[in-house]
């Protein structure tokens, strides 16, 4: 029975999967609701294509009524007013087409346009998403690690008070290094409850980045070995990744989309070409009289059968100056797309920049430590030797134990920023 319960609690809560970062971006690229609303803006945009050509077709239209006239009506077979009830019965088919009009022509172009629109602004969601993924990811990993640095050092100083204290049994320290440490002991645990906060407020924020619901999640590094710098040295770097962001690529294609409207602007002032072709038929029939005089439906449907073939050309002479009007008005806001990718290529120019900066900043500083943290080290394991031989005291030891655990701290930290920033530039780069 107790194996029955543990069973179906096990089943009731599922087991914590653990996710390295490429996982976290696979994830997110096509589950986060921006991403979402994206692709169904793409499928729109598809879907007016097929509209837009579809207008260039005709429109066929068929239908028939039935319907009863009472007092003075014409009477059909002599075609003369009278005092009638009659039964009205008509069929009728229509079709009615665009033979010429150049703004059905352009609406296609614009459709096109537009469509290629929402595929760039569906990677310029999913690089949006993944960036703010790959830096909660590694705020989670770093105060993840700041949190362990402190619980290293807690469990170290328990037990260094263990040891104190049976050496001050026996004589070979005094009680007041006992106090020295537990009060140190006492501000390490304060900041440790602040770095387990930090800790789970940064892996609240990272399921959020994810758009994930539940905490069901542990989220873990993966080997990674740091790459170089020779991306960035390349002159041409900011320029080559600017022409292939999705947001450089959708504001050059919202330019072309206001130039095309332009251009469907200007097409009002272009004659237009309409054809149009019906048939129609009838049948009558006098109420309350002696139906033999009435001629049979079939005889009536085939005698009264009308087709008409229709061609109209419309030509715009003055229409109060809307034309003028909107096509000022898409001059106008071509101009306002370009100003919006100076806008687009700033911000890209200046994010581009803060990660190369940052990149080569981190890269140096842990090039600096890595260099610098076998002496670390060594210098660690000569203080630990005379504190045990009672050569320092527990507070000086304190103090070295703290900066050693601080400077593996900074080690990691230090190669988490050169990943992350490697991880920001592989989204940069990243192409259809």
């Amino acid at each position: 029975m107790k194996n029955f319960i543990f069973l179906f609690f096990v089943g009731l809560y599922p087991a914590q999967q653990s996710w390295n970062l490429q996982q976290c971006l696979d994830y997110a690229s096509t589950h986060h609701p921006l991403v979402k609303q994206a692709t169904v803006n793409v499928s729109k945009n598809e879907k007016l294509i097929t509209g837009s050509k579809g207008i260039l077709l005709p429109s066929v239209q068929a239908g028939v009524s039935h319907s009863y006239s009472f007092g003075s009506s014409i009477n059909q077979s002599s075609n003369q007013r009278e005092a009638l009830n009659t039964q009205y019965d008509k069929f009728y088919a229509q079709a009615d087409w665009d033979l010429f009009n150049w703004k059905n022509i352009l609406d296609i172009s614009l459709s096109k346009l537009n469509k290629d629109t929402s595929v760039y602004k569906l990677k310029l969601a999913q690089n949006k998403v993944k960036l703010n993924v790959i830096q909660m990811f590694f705020a989670y990993q770093n105060s993840r690690s700041w949190l362990e640095v402190l619980e290293t050092q807690i469990s170290g100083m328990e037990e260094q008070i263990r040891r104190t204290e049976k050496e001050v049994e026996i004589g070979n320290r005094s009680k007041s290094d006992v106090y020295d440490i537990k009060a140190n002991l006492g501000t390490l645990q304060e900041q440790w409850v602040s770095a387990k906060n930090q800790r789970d407020q940064s892996k609240i924020n990272l399921l959020n980045a994810l758009a994930f619901n539940g905490d069901t999640l542990d989220f873990v590094m993966a080997n990674e070995n740091l790459s170089a710098a020779a991306e960035f040295q390349d002159p041409d770097f900011t320029e080559k990744l600017l022409e292939k962001n999705p947001a450089y690529q959708s504001v050059i294609a919202e330019i072309k989309a206001q130039e095309k409207r332009e251009d469907m602007a200007r097409a009002d002032y272009l004659p237009t070409l309409n054809g149009s072709y019906s048939w129609s038929t009838f049948y009558n029939k006098v109420l309350g009289k002696d139906n033999g005089s009435t001629i049979s439906f079939s005889d009536q449907f085939s005698q009264n059968k009308n087709q008409s073939l229709n061609f109209g050309l419309s030509i715009p002479v003055f229409n109060k100056l809307q034309v003028k009007t909107n096509v000022e008005i898409a001059k106008l806001n071509i101009i306002n797309a370009n100003y919006d990718k100076e806008l687009v290529v700033n911000d890209l120019t200046q994010n581009i920049n803060s990660i190369k900066a940052q990149f080569l900043n981190a890269q140096e500083k842990y090039n600096l430590l890595d260099a610098n943290f076998e002496n670390q080290k060594l210098s660690f394991q000569k203080s630990e030797e005379k504190y045990k031989e009672g050569l320092m005291d527990a507070y000086t030891f304190f103090v070295v134990r703290n900066g050693w655990l601080q400077a593996n701290y900074n080690l990691i930290s230090s190669k988490n920023d050169v990943i992350q920033q490697t991880e920001l530039l592989k989204v940069l780069q990243s192409e259809f």
